[in-house]
């Protein structure tokens, strides 16, 4: 109660700061008022510094100079208030689009419509000369030295998107890099990763596209908004949680089309 009255004093406080003003003379000086009127050959004003009213010939006052100042207070005040009210109803719009997503590890996405779009995780497979291989998260492959490629099965995802800069929210399953990356279409397939295994060493080294992102936490829990920089061009993509170098990619791919 005691920090709620201290809050509202300093409210009031700063309230009452923003609806004083200055009050110019002519000779360049000012006096700091709340208010003031002409009356007759005189100017009355309230001082803010002396707490009373006072007067002063209106031939020493210059009046332009007082009322375009104060209207440029005013309007100033006014887009502040505007901002405000654009920033509190952003974050109400954000913090009822949270409430809709599911805890559950994963990819989703509001539609234009409002409704909430739940990405399917996608089925990645390591191809290498001896064939194509399911990707297991959490049991990486030994792989044999030279070139592989990580790739998902067709040649368009399941789920199309016609922003070109979605707002896509990502749920982690561990603290990991995650972001967005460029799939290469082929025949039945998209080429998600190039990899390259290191002789002796069995190091992998990775070529990936990928877009740049802005990301911002929304939860402690690890759920995060994610959006491109730049606006997409219509392709195949996907968001992808990944621990470089371990070959446990997890991918949930889209496209975009206008």
């Amino acid at each position: 109660m005691v920090g709620m009255r201290l809050l509202l004093c300093a409210l009031t406080a700063t309230l009452l700061l923003a609806a004083n003003f200055r009050l110019y003379l002519k000779d360049g000086n000012y006096q700091t008022v709340r208010e003031y009127k002409v009356e007759g050959d005189n100017v009355r004003y309230y001082s803010v510094e002396r707490g009373e009213w006072e007067d002063i010939p209106v031939a020493l006052v210059d009046l332009k100079r007082t009322e375009g100042e104060k209207a440029d207070k005013a309007a100033a005040r006014a887009e502040d208030d505007k901002v405000q009210a654009e920033e509190e109803k952003a974050l109400q719009e954000q913090s009822a689009e949270i409430k809709k997503i599911p805890r559950d590890p994963g990819v989703y996405a509001f539609d234009t419509a409002g409704k909430l779009t739940v990405f399917p995780q996608a089925v990645s497979k390591v191809h290498t000369d001896k064939g194509r291989t399911v990707l297991k998260v959490l049991s990486p492959l030994p792989l044999v030295t030279g070139k592989a490629a990580v790739e998902i099965d067709g040649e368009q995802a399941p789920t199309v998107l016609r922003q070109n800069r979605p707002d896509l929210y990502i749920q982690l399953s561990a603290e990991e890099r995650f972001g967005i990356i460029k799939l290469t279409p082929h025949k039945n397939y998209r080429v998600a990763e190039k990899l390259t295994i290191v002789p002796i060493t069995k190091e992998i080294q990775e070529d990936i596209e990928e877009i740049p992102v802005f990301r911002k936490q929304l939860t402690d829990s690890g759920l995060y908004k994610i959006w491109p920089e730049n606006a997409l061009e219509p392709g195949e993509y996907a968001v992808i949680q990944l621990i470089p170098g371990k070959l446990n990619a997890q991918m949930w791919d889209f496209s975009y089309r206008p």
